[in-house]
C-alpha cells in the first residue's frame, strides 16, 4: 500500500446483506475496502470488490468460521497501526473499552450501528455507522479513511 502519499480506504460495516447502491459511489476511488462485521454473506463482499479490494472481519452476526472473514485485522498504512474489528468482542463497544484491548494508532470498528468519530488516549476510534438496512433511526452511512503524513482524517457519509 505505499504507491502514493496519501492512502485511501473505505470503512463499511453492519451491512446484513444489502449493499445499497449509494456505496459504490460514497466509496469510489478507495483502494482498499475494510468491511467491519455482519456483512451478511459473500455476495456483499463480492459486490464490494467492483469498488476495490475488500478484506473483512467477523461479525456477531456472520456464522463462525465464514470464508473470508477474519477475527481481526491489522494493517500498517502510511506508518500508521490500523487495528479493524466488528467490537462485539468486548461487549458494547465504546472506544474506552476498546483502547484497552488495541493498541493501534487507529481502531476502527462496528456493531452499534452508530457512526462515531473520537480520539482516546491520542488515538482514533471510527465506527462507520450501519451501511445495510435503516434501523434504530439512524441513517445508513459509510467512512472513508484517508492516512497521509503519518495523520489520519476521517469522513463519514451519509448513503440514500
Amino acid at each position: 500500500m505505499q504507491h502514493s502519499d496519501a492512502h485511501v480506504l473505505g470503512l463499511i460495516s453492519d451491512t446484513h446483506g444489502l449493499i445499497r447502491p449509494g456505496v459504490h459511489a460514497a466509496l469510489t476511488g478507495v483502494e482498499l475496502i475494510l468491511h467491519v462485521g455482519d456483512v451478511g454473506g459473500s455476495a456483499i463482499l463480492d459486490e464490494l470488490r467492483l469498488i476495490a479490494p475488500v478484506k473483512a472481519v467477523l461479525g456477531n452476526t456472520d456464522p463462525p468460521g465464514e470464508p473470508g472473514l477474519a477475527e481481526e485485522i491489522v494493517l500498517e498504512v502510511g506508518g500508521l497501526r490500523v487495528h479493524v474489528s466488528h467490537g462485539h468482542e468486548v461487549g458494547s463497544p465504546t472506544p474506552a473499552k476498546l483502547a484497552v484491548r488495541y493498541d493501534a494508532d487507529v481502531v476502527v470498528y462496528g456493531h452499534t450501528h452508530r457512526p462515531l468519530v473520537t480520539q482516546h488516549d491520542g488515538r482514533l476510534f471510527v465506527n462507520p455507522g450501519a451501511a445495510g438496512a435503516k434501523r434504530f433511526n439512524i441513517s445508513p452511512s459509510v467512512g472513508k479513511l484517508t492516512i497521509a503524513n503519518g495523520k489520519a482524517e476521517i469522513e463519514i457519509i451519509d448513503i440514500p
